[in-house]
């Protein structure tokens, strides 16, 4: 599907603090967004565009390195094949998104495959796929000792935990002292085995590590980088061979959600890390890098419908119908995941006039299902739309299922510049269909219709 309508634009870019305004008001217009399409998401497609171009303009001067997509941040196929087309590769963590990245079309050597709970399966298809594989454990290395192929394409790796630390929020630090991921790399004995894994192994030629994402400073994941760089040195120094030739350094660049702009940046990732450690970007090593949420967030929003407003207790509250089932993780940690919210009257255009404090709440049938508290803003009213903005990845894209809601469509837009003519022309936007919103027919048939009678008992 490809709709299009107008956008204004001023001197051929839209102001920052309206960066959306047009593609809002044109969703609407076109009937995105209203009775018939109560949420969607939306993707900016040069705006992902732009946000690898910046990713590769930070890393241009280092010799060799694979930039890849973390597929979890945004699994919808069209969305991998625009990164794909961009240069990117692809992490993946399932058999599920091994599947995503192929069918997006990404070559087999520019997909990693990451995950704490391998099956022997999914290794025997990762292995005669070609696809790099980065164990997560000393007994994931024995699996793979049993299942590999000495003929395989893949680049095979380690995962090691640095044990730096945590960042400000708990479930997104992956390099504590008790991590579930990756080789402790300070308990007792556990450097001294990694050495001589790879001794035993000389087609293990990698090291992984990620030390977090979301609340985790750069100084700390420059650490944990330094330190496994440090442990390749060590290998390589102790076998006396070049067997470690790769370092795959995660991603985890946090996004800042107070405001539109994008801070931290890659240029003062690729800093940090530089200060940290200096060899990092000579060349003896090629880099792996896996971002997600850094791509995606600020090139993405929810649209939702005000269905109704209420006032309870001395408390406005505005019901829509973005909730818990596609801002799961705001709903369920509010303080850890807070969201900049838009008003739009019921013609898509901003609202104005005096602010009044707000609850802005979502559909699903718990008391809990609250995307913003108190939020000032324009008094909204039924039929208005709400925005949730900064929300490209790890929302829309993977929503819960929760009271069988369906899941939202997705669209991608382009906003392109009118004439430059201080006129206030507008220029085109437009739309294509990135998924379908889901059907009831579809609900039920993923609720098990086609077998309603399985557990009915019938006597004879």
């Amino acid at each position: 599907m490809t709709q299009t309508t107008s956008a204004h634009h001023q001197g051929g870019t839209a102001p920052p603090a309206a960066r959306f305004d047009a593609v809002v008001r044109a969703a609407v217009g076109q009937g995105l967004l209203g009775e018939g399409g109560p949420v969607a998401g939306f993707i900016d497609t040069e705006g992902v565009r732009a946000s690898v171009g910046a990713l590769h303009d930070a890393f241009a001067a280092t010799p060799e390195v694979l930039h890849t997509f973390a597929a979890k941040a945004c699994s919808l196929v069209p969305v991998l094949r625009l990164l794909a087309d961009c240069g990117m590769g692809c992490e993946v963590a399932s058999p599920g998104e091994l599947r995503l990245a192929v069918e997006a079309g990404f070559a087999a050597s520019r997909v990693v495959l990451d995950s704490p709970a391998k099956t022997r399966e999914e290794i025997r298809l990762a292995l005669a796929l070609g696809v790099a594989v980065n164990a997560d454990s000393l007994d994931e290395l024995r699996r793979i000792d049993a299942l590999r192929n000495p003929g395989t394409a893949s680049v095979l790796g380690l995962r090691v935990n640095p044990q730096v630390g945590g960042g400000s929020i708990g479930p997104m630090s992956t390099a504590t002292d008790t991590s579930k991921f990756g080789v402790a790399l300070r308990d007792p004995g556990a450097r001294a085995a990694i050495v001589e894994a790879f001794r035993e192994r000389p087609w293990l030629t990698r090291l992984h590590t990620h030390v977090g994402s979301q609340g985790c400073p750069l100084e700390l994941i420059a650490d944990g980088v330094a330190r496994t760089y440090e442990l390749a040195e060590e290998i390589n120094a102790t076998l006396g061979v070049r067997r470690v030739t790769s370092l795959d350094i995660g991603g985890g660049l946090p996004v800042n959600f107070t405001d539109e702009t994008v801070r931290p940046g890659y240029a003062d990732y690729v800093a940090a890390l530089t200060a940290a450690a200096p060899g990092l970007f000579s060349g003896r090593y090629s880099l792996v890098t896996e971002f997600g949420r850094s791509l995606l967030a600020k090139n993405g929003f929810i649209g939702a419908r005000v269905e109704y407003t209420k006032d309870a207790g001395g408390r406005r509250i505005a019901l829509t119908h973005a909730g818990a089932q596609t801002a799961t993780r705001t709903v369920l940690m509010p303080d850890a995941w807070p969201l900049r919210i838009g008003a739009f009257g019921p013609d898509g255009t901003p609202k104005t006039g005096p602010s009044l404090a707000q609850d802005i709440a979502g559909p699903c049938c718990f008391a809990g299902d609250v995307v913003a508290y108190g939020k000032e803003l324009p008094e909204l009213a039924e039929d208005d739309v709400v925005v949730l903005y900064d929300t490209g990845a790890y929302y829309f894209s993977t929503p819960w299922a929760y009271n069988s809601l369906p899941r939202p469509a997705v669209y991608g837009f382009r906003a392109v510049a009118g004439p430059e003519d201080g006129a206030g022309h507008d220029g085109p936007v437009t739309f294509t269909t990135v998924r379908d919103a889901q059907s009831l027919d579809d609900i039920a048939a993923e609720s098990g219709l086609a077998h309603a009678d399985a557990l009915i008992q019938r006597d004879g």
